[in-house]
């Protein structure tokens, strides 16, 4: 059966590692030079302070898929709270079917009676799933080029 909640970091945490791992070897670039390192100190801090919201999808007990969002104010729209996607994964073989649309209308549901007045999510373009975006009523607002830099 599955189910969707709400959780916290100390719950959530030790449960999604392997789901990190293949949701990182599936869709992460630049793999030779940006290893998988989360700063849990940093979201422990977000949590903390009201900012970080995670919804998890679950078959029985087992994790099966996540959506963390960071929540805040804008800076160009300070009456809104905005709600911002970090990561959002199902795993392979829970993606057909609707699971991940229920994942994501949960979490808007929670969101909005929290007081979120916009959720923004983006999509990988080697991996896009534009389809259930536009079903959703999600509009395709802004594109985001990326370089690798270092050295």
């Amino acid at each position: 059966m599955i189910t969707y909640q709400q959780e916290f970091l100390t719950t959530a945490r030790p449960d999604a590692q392997k789901l990190l791992e293949d949701h990182w070897e599936e869709i992460a670039l630049n793999k030779g030079k940006i290893a998988l390192n989360p700063d849990w100190e940093a979201y422990e801090a977000l949590e903390s302070s009201g900012k970080l919201k995670i919804f998890t999808a679950r078959d029985d007990d087992r994790l099966i898929g996540y959506f963390v969002v960071i929540v805040g104010i804008n800076l160009h729209y300070k009456d809104h709270v905005f709600a911002v996607n970090d990561i959002l994964y199902l795993s392979k073989e829970h993606r057909k079917g609707r699971i991940g649309l229920k994942l994501i209308k949960f979490a808007e549901k929670c969101l909005k009676e929290d007081g979120v007045s916009v959720l923004s999510i983006n999509t990988k373009v080697h991996k896009p799933f534009d389809s259930l975006m536009e079903y959703m009523g999600f509009n395709l607002i802004e594109r985001v080029y990326s370089k690798y830099i270092g050295d």
